[in-house]
């Protein structure tokens, strides 16, 4: 005890030798919204010290050191940073279909770089990569970290886990030529090597594949492709060494399955059945719906190389997954706030809030979805999705009320991540000059 003692006073004392000295930032504007209440603060300030909010409150009610740089934001209301938990960072849609084969290996992580600056530039300091090739995704977070690249912080699937021939392998080659995923499973044992061997690599999240999907080929969304026991070897092999659980399920029977395996959340929902539903709200597991990309797939999916029978499947079960958004919402289960960008273009995350509006949720439940609620079901819930002492000092600013019209979201004016500034549209006074 005494030698540790001895080595905490030792670093402090070098800290304080090499005359270091903490970046204190304080901002001011005209609201706030309390997320976890709606509740809106007029005046607030915000302090932020090491990347930390250190004090919040009102203006004139607390003090502003000194030394600390001033952002003020006037006409602006601030919220958390937010937060997709559904993104592929390395995935473009103009290149779906068999037009990825123009590009190397390579290009993909050009394009993970490229991307993550535009959805920390839309506001989303914090992001959940669900399946990237090539460990991309590990490979963007290190960037992001060491300060090389601009970025959200990055928690990182790696490849999606699924089941030979199912959604998550490849599917549109022919047996010649070999094509497959390196981590499929096939049997609980597998599974449970999968987990661990992703987990060495880089995963700082699990993503499962329980049922067919939209846009891969040869396989129906609502068909389940992973037996229980094979989920729940998974899941408990992930709980174990500490990380979350996503599950891509479509279909009525994968997701109850993956509730009752013990998944954190669910990706997609779409033909979620009242057994579904009703598991959900018992096992408080999350829902992760991506209602808004159906628009873009629709629109623009045909020149982007989408295969009618993918588009198909999109018509044909894009409505079929907001009614039932509304209804999971109106029973009671909670959600997050998953878009799947990679699908419709990085950037445009926000557009997910008006349909989740039109679809049943208040503006402060689809804020709530981005911020605290995704805090909560990443395990982070003290370090992001609220305004709260201790958090990061991850902070956004609109120039109207979000509350009454939540497509504010779309047009940050400000955006701060780790007290640092990455769009400003207020005036800053730096005391040192």
């Amino acid at each position: 005890m005494i030698m540790k003692h001895r080595l905490l006073l030792t670093a402090a004392l070098s800290f304080l030798a090499t005359g270091a000295t903490a970046k204190t930032v304080a901002i001011t504007a005209d609201k706030l919204i309390e997320v976890e209440t709606g509740k809106v603060i007029a005046r607030p300030v915000v302090i932020i010290t090491n990347g930390r909010i250190t004090a919040e409150g009102v203006q004139g009610a607390i003090t502003i050191p000194a030394d600390a740089e001033k952002i003020d934001l006037p006409g602006v209301t601030l919220l958390p940073g937010l937060i997709d938990m559904h993104v592929h960072l390395d995935s473009a849609p103009e290149y779906s279909g068999y037009n990825f084969l123009q590009m190397s290996d390579r290009f993909w992580m050009t394009v993970g770089v490229a991307n993550a600056k535009k959805t920390l530039d839309a506001g989303f300091t914090t992001v959940r990569n669900v399946g990237s090739e090539f460990f991309n995704d590990v490979g963007l977070r290190e960037g992001i970290d060491n300060g090389y690249i601009s970025g959200p912080r990055l928690i990182t699937a790696t490849y999606a886990i699924g089941a030979t021939g199912g959604h998550c392998d490849e599917t549109y080659f022919p047996q010649s030529m070999d094509q497959k995923s390196p981590y499929n499973v096939d049997s609980p044992e597998e599974g449970v090597k999968v987990v661990r061997t992703l987990k060495k690599y880089g995963a700082t999240v699990i993503k499962v594949c329980a049922t067919g999907g939209v846009f891969s080929r040869g396989d129906t969304p609502g068909a389940q492709q992973l037996a229980l026991p094979e989920l729940k070897a998974i899941v408990d092999e992930a709980h174990m060494d500490g990380l979350k659980v996503a599950v891509h399920a479509h279909g009525a029977s994968g997701i109850s399955d993956s509730i009752r395996a013990g998944v954190d959340t669910i990706e997609h929902a779409s033909l979620v059945d009242d057994e579904g539903i009703k598991l959900a709200v018992q096992h408080g597991t999350y829902f992760s719906m991506d209602i808004y990309n159906t628009d873009y797939t629709q629109s623009e999916g045909a020149k982007n190389g989408v295969l009618p029978e993918n588009l198909k499947k999109d018509a044909d079960i894009g409505e079929i997954q907001r009614e039932n958004f509304r209804k999971s919402l109106k029973a009671g289960v909670k959600m997050i706030y998953g878009t799947d960008a990679g699908i419709y273009p990085h950037g445009d995350n926000a557009r997910q809030f008006a349909v989740m509006v039109r679809y049943g949720a208040t503006p402060l439940q689809a804020i709530q979805a981005a911020t605290v609620n995704a805090g909560i079901a990443l395990g982070w819930q003290s370090d992001v999705g609220s305004l709260k002492v201790g958090h990061y000092g991850d902070i956004i600013g609109v120039t109207s009320d979000p509350l009454a019209d939540v497509t504010a979201l779309e047009h940050p004016a400000f955006v701060m991540k780790g007290g640092e500034v990455y769009r400003s549209g207020g005036k800053v006074v730096d005391p040192t000059q």
